[in-house]
């Protein structure tokens, strides 16, 4: 594939609001991404512009010169304007960017988008680049914005708004206001304490404090709690208090700061109105170390008074539930928690010995069991790790959790995950979901896994309406995001899978497993060349050499590539240690190739090695070519499952 580098100006858009609009009625989202479409395309051709791709509701263009990119920006906003059904922000950068057949990457795509992101709603926000550019053009005119600090980008950069006469409110143009769902009163995110210590090791005290009490409230039925990935993107940052509201759904925040001194710590906790920045309730808790059960009791009690909260007594129990009586062993459950929220191998493995040391001073300290299972669920994720190994001690953690305390919703739902996945009990899992949900209804984990149970069991709609509450509870988590562009993938929607997808990678264009469902469905769609391009992306992002060729192989021969797909395939087939790895990767590659007897010779070793990849064999569209084989009926009936639940 052919590679060049040249100097372009990039162009993002952006639909203000979208998001929230797709949550609430699909149909008119879908309508208005083509309205947008039309609008872009030809503007984009009149200046002179190459239209690159969509990333979900947003556009990408490039230009051979800034006043082109910028006169197309400033016809575009004039044109949605005058439309007056949305409001778009546009981001402009110009550098240096790497072009391959259609595609266009490099720092300058990565800080336009950035740029993008920061811009107003209805405005052009340019960079410093940009602005030299124009500024001695009497065409234009640009004002000062500030200088920004944008993700991925190593220097902060100047940026300037295109002055225009929709950059502020005109009367008479109506901003685009989708009917948002209504925000639950009684909801409420819990942001990470400030760590007010000298010493920056205390971090993981801090960050455990607000953690706690986050998890506390998450058990009360009738207050919507923001996960704590969603609160805590908003560690050390400044924001605006309404956007934190409407981005996360509630209406309360709950903000403090913890000083500790040896034994004695200094909590303060304010308990802040979104909506007018009015402080409901604050306290300052000057106490040992010995009370800090109480004073996190003491705090989540207050916030369920403020906020009317009706507790039964077992709500009440559930609530201020303590797990330890022995303050060190719960020091060290913190910093078990604060690196396994580190979500790599070494902090797994760190957790995990903290975990340890925690039970050896408490062999009943049940959380601390469910924190060891965890663990050793997500360390083959992270690699180095194999299934086979860790799934015996996250089950035998689990079960002792249970032992200790049945009223553990966390432990009911990782349990309801293993049986599924690592058993395909799926009967068995659904109970312990459905048990886990009645202690924990706002666990965002819980319901983004109950949501791939219900998608492996062929039930997608409430799969779908499962994960969509996932992301309503955590809507920053990327596997969430993710995972919620595969229910659409196996449910055929390729389209929405694909606008799923660019969401995620507009979020995070590092998020590698997002490139993989997008080549799926592209695939799906018969756009082959987008398939393999991003299948290309993918593997690049991962390093994974085989399981990007069978990606690649598995194109071609759908594509009717049959010579190029067998050469791909015949290289590995001598190598049983890397074809094992991916054995239903394999399987498909000769499902499109028309080898029905290689397939299922290869789908039966994945059965016999217990593939958790070969979950999604009842609904997965690429087996479509077995099902009429009685062959594929008797595997999906030995994966138990169930006709009916």
């Amino acid at each position: 594939m052919s590679q060049s580098r040249k100097l372009a100006a990039i162009i993002f858009t952006d639909i203000v609001g979208y998001t929230a609009l797709m949550g609430n009625d699909e149909e008119k989202a879908f309508a208005l991404l083509n309205k947008n479409r039309e609008l872009h395309k030809p503007i984009i051709s009149q200046y002179d512009g190459k239209w690159i791709k969509e990333l979900g509701d947003g556009v990408m263009a490039s230009f051979n010169t800034v006043t082109d990119a910028v006169n197309a920006a400033i016809k575009i906003q004039e044109a949605c304007h005058a439309a007056n059904e949305y409001q778009l922000r546009i981001g402009i950068h110009l550098g240096e960017v790497v072009v391959e057949n259609d595609d266009v990457f490099g720092d300058g795509v990565n800080i336009a988008s950035r740029i993008q992101a920061i811009a107003h709603p209805g405005s052009i926000f340019i960079s410093d680049a940009v602005y030299q550019n124009i500024s001695n053009k009497k065409d234009f005119q640009a004002k000062f914005v500030g200088e920004e600090t944008l993700k991925n980008v190593k220097d902060p950069v100047r940026i300037y708004e295109v002055v225009t006469a929709f950059s502020t409110a005109i009367p008479g143009v109506k901003p685009f206001v989708q009917k948002l769902k209504k925000i639950p009163v009684k909801s409420i995110a819990v942001l990470p304490f400030i760590n007010m210590s000298n010493d920056p090791d205390q971090e993981y005290f801090s960050d455990g404090m607000a953690e706690e009490i986050l998890n506390s409230l998450t058990h009360l039925k009738d207050l919507k709690v923001a996960g704590r990935t969603a609160s805590f993107q908003y560690k050390g940052k400044n924001f605006d208090l309404h956007e934190l509201g409407e981005r996360l759904g509630v209406t309360k925040v709950l903000e403090g700061s913890v000083r500790r001194q040896g034994n004695r710590l200094r909590i303060t906790a304010q308990l802040i109105n979104i909506e007018d920045g009015f402080h409901l309730w604050s306290e300052k808790y000057d106490r040992d170390m010995d009370d800090i059960f109480a004073i996190q009791d003491e705090i989540a009690i207050a916030i369920t008074e403020k906020l009317k909260v009706t507790l039964q007594e077992f709500d009440r129990e559930q609530m201020t539930k303590s797990y330890t009586e022995n303050t060190q062993a719960y020091q060290l459950y913190l910093k078990g928690r604060y690196f396994w929220n580190k979500r790599n191998v070494a902090g797994l493995e760190t957790s995990i010995k903290y975990y340890k040391e925690a039970i050896a001073l408490d062999p009943n300290y049940a959380i601390a069991w469910v924190g060891i299972a965890d663990s050793y669920n997500i360390l083959c994720e992270y690699g180095g790790y194999s299934r086979k190994n860790t799934f015996p001690l996250a089950k035998a953690a689990l079960n002792k959790a249970l032992e200790i305390d049945a009223t553990l919703g966390e432990a009911h739902i990782s349990l309801a995950m293993m049986l599924s996945l690592y058993e395909w009990d799926w009967i068995g899992a659904g109970k312990e979901y459905k048990l886990g949900f009645d202690l924990n209804p706002n666990y965002a984990t819980g319901h983004h896994w109950y949501s791939e149970w219900l998608m492996y069991t062929g039930r997608f709609e409430e799969s779908l309406r499962e994960i969509s509450l996932a992301a309503e509870l955590d809507p920053v988590s990327l596997g969430i995001i993710k995972d919620k562009a595969f229910v659409f993938y196996y449910n055929r929607q390729y389209d929405k899978a694909i606008y799923q997808a660019n969401k995620t990678i507009e979020a995070d264009p590092l998020f590698a497993a997002s490139y993989r469902t997008l080549s799926l469905a592209y695939l799906a769609k018969g756009m082959y060349d987008k398939a393999i391009e991003e299948n290309k992306h993918w593997g690049e992002l991962t390093g994974n050499h085989f399981k990007t060729a069978i990606g690649l192989a598995l194109i071609y021969a759908t594509s009717g590539r049959m010579e190029e797909a067998r050469k791909l395939v015949v290289q590995f087939e001598g190598d049983e240690a890397i074809v094992k790895t991916d054995y239903r990767g394999m399987a498909l590659v000769y499902v499109a190739l028309g080898d029905k007897e290689k397939a299922f010779g290869l789908l039966e070793k994945s059965f016999q090695q217990h593939d958790i990849s070969l979950c999604s064999l009842k609904v997965d569209p690429k087996f479509d070519g077995l099902r009429a084989d009685p062959r594929f009926e008797e595997l999906v009936q030995r994966m138990n499952f169930p006709d009916k639940i």
